[in-house]
């Protein structure tokens, strides 16, 4: 019966993915042909409309199909109309469907920063290009050393983003850590932190400059699981007894809003200083989200 269970889970997201993303390539391509702004900008709704319903199918699904208990503190006054920049540490895919299980039409639609390769993703590279997620090529520091132009292409395409986001609600998604929490991971780094990965500053940074005053909160998002790191299989075959959350509301502080993170070695320290203190506080978050 389990295994029956699981492999109607997948079929239902599978046939809920096709049904979304059909009409939302749809709405995208007559979206880039439309002549007027103003146009463009008003058939964001019907993009975020559909998105939202996928993600709403998906939330029920975890809800009503799945024993997982998604328990969740909340110190912030979320709004659907707000301008957000969403701080996570990372540990697994269900992060994701955790996130927006939690914050689906409660705050204006997430939007991450993925990868290029991410792009050919079957369907969902397709819907994430269509509701203008933006692509960046996640380059190591040896590379950027050796061809420094790599770099500023990542910083061009996150003010091009901005640009957009400045036209709408927004939040925009950053897992700081850059990658996955793994014990291999932790241990290379020699991280201060229990159970967190070292924070990249970069990111967070240059999307502040680019935005401005067009963000008006942090939302700083701790995700734990008590019985350990889920993998995707994990969730849809319901081996994930609970998920604990911690969602706090941060102002973003104004001396941060405008610096050359890349140029500027002092207000580079400052920036990270601020990260790491941060971070620093979602520690032990973690740690009390855990029972230690």
């Amino acid at each position: 019966m389990a295994s029956l269970r699981t492999a109607l889970i997948f079929l239902l997201i599978a046939a809920s993915t096709v049904v979304h993303v059909v009409p939302l390539l749809a709405v995208a391509l007559v979206k880039a042909a439309l002549p007027v702004a103003r146009l463009r900008r008003a058939s964001n709704a019907a993009l975020t409309g559909i998105a939202e319903s996928w993600i709403g199918g998906n939330s029920w699904m975890v809800g009503h199909l799945l024993c997982t208990r998604v328990q969740v503190q909340e110190d912030a006054a979320l709004q659907r109309d707000g301008h957000y920049l969403v701080l996570a540490n990372h540990q697994s895919w269900v992060d994701i469907v955790i996130l927006q299980k939690v914050f689906n039409r409660r705050i204006p639609l997430m939007r991450f920063f993925l990868k290029r390769q991410l792009f050919w993703v079957p369907l969902l590279g397709l819907a994430w290009w269509a509701l203008d997620f933006p692509f960046m090529g996640r380059h190591t520091p040896k590379q950027i050393a050796r061809r420094p132009e790599l770099a500023r292409r990542d910083i061009e395409t996150t003010r091009r983003a901005c640009e957009k986001f400045r036209e709408i609600p927004v939040a925009i998604m950053n897992f700081v850590e850059g990658t996955r929490f793994t014990p291999d991971k932790h241990a290379r780094q020699s991280a201060p932190y229990r159970h967190l990965l070292k924070p990249k500053s970069g990111g967070v940074a240059f999307v502040l400059d680019a935005m401005g005053t067009g963000l008006h909160a942090i939302l700083d998002v701790t995700i734990v699981y008590p019985a350990g790191r889920p993998s995707m299989m994990d969730l849809v075959a319901d081996r994930i007894p609970e998920v604990r959350v911690h969602v706090r509301q941060r102002p973003i502080p104004a001396e941060l809003l405008h610096g050359d993170y890349q140029n500027d070695r002092g207000f580079r320290i400052r920036f990270q200083q601020w990260m790491n203190g941060l971070w620093q506080e979602k520690d032990a978050d973690l740690a009390r989200l855990l029972g230690e």
